[in-house]
């Protein structure tokens, strides 16, 4: 099953979410993006959240779930739900933008649930950002001069192997505040990224030109 989480973050393009809309089962909000939905007459299956800023945009259209837990943020409890509902896939808009506090504990949300439970993946207007972990590659095709990042999200990464990269990686290790991996691009079709040890955030910029698959020794664990 296909789920598109739209999140309160900076609110994508209309177009976006209409995209990716046609192509999921199961359409949910956090409760802070009920007020972007309504605007644009988009009706959910579902609103989830602490409910603190939800003000009854679908009640009687969509199910509202409240979960008070402060331990956990409205997308964690979002993503926790589709995953109890089946989800195999899910991609996720709204969650950069607006306070950096926010945007990077999204980020981390990722390692909790990618990809042991779900293949998850986020977008906005100007990237696409996938989570490589220990083991696992990514490929991924895109014009040549494509911008790419990589970024340790847990702190070191230790050996990544690059493929398709100006700037190639040879089983090297990327650490924040040490070395990182920023402003690469595409220098050939498939790129191919992979690693050892760690939490690879790998950004790649303008998503709806480039085409990604996972391949590689070890898959994503679906369970």
């Amino acid at each position: 099953m296909r789920v598109l989480v739209l999140a309160d973050g900076q609110p994508p393009r209309k177009r976006r979410v209409l995209l990716h809309l046609r192509r999921a089962d199961q359409f949910l909000l956090t409760d802070g993006a009920a007020r972007t939905a309504r605007r644009w007459g988009l009706v959910p299956r579902a609103v989830i959240g602490d409910l603190d800023s939800y003000r009854g945009d679908f009640d009687g259209q969509a199910e509202v779930i409240r979960d008070p837990d402060q331990e956990t943020n409205d997308l964690e409890k979002a993503l926790a739900w589709a995953l109890g509902q089946g989800a195999r896939e899910v991609v996720v808009l709204g969650a950069t933008g607006r306070r950096l506090d926010h945007t990077l504990k999204n980020l981390s949300v990722l390692r909790r649930f990618h990809p042991h439970f779900a293949r998850i993946w986020m977008e906005d207007e100007d990237h696409r950002i996938e989570l490589v972990r220990s083991g696992q590659e990514l490929y991924f095709e895109g014009p040549v001069g494509l911008p790419v990042s990589l970024f340790p999200l847990s702190g070191r990464a230790e050996g990544i192997w690059t493929e398709g990269l100006r700037w190639a990686l040879r089983g090297e290790s990327l650490e924040n505040g040490v070395r990182d991996g920023s402003s690469n691009e595409i220098s050939s079709s498939p790129v191919r990224v992979g690693l050892e040890r760690g939490d690879l955030l790998v950004l790649i910029t303008h998503p709806e030109r480039v085409g990604l698959r996972w391949r590689g020794p070890r898959e994503p664990e679906l369970r």
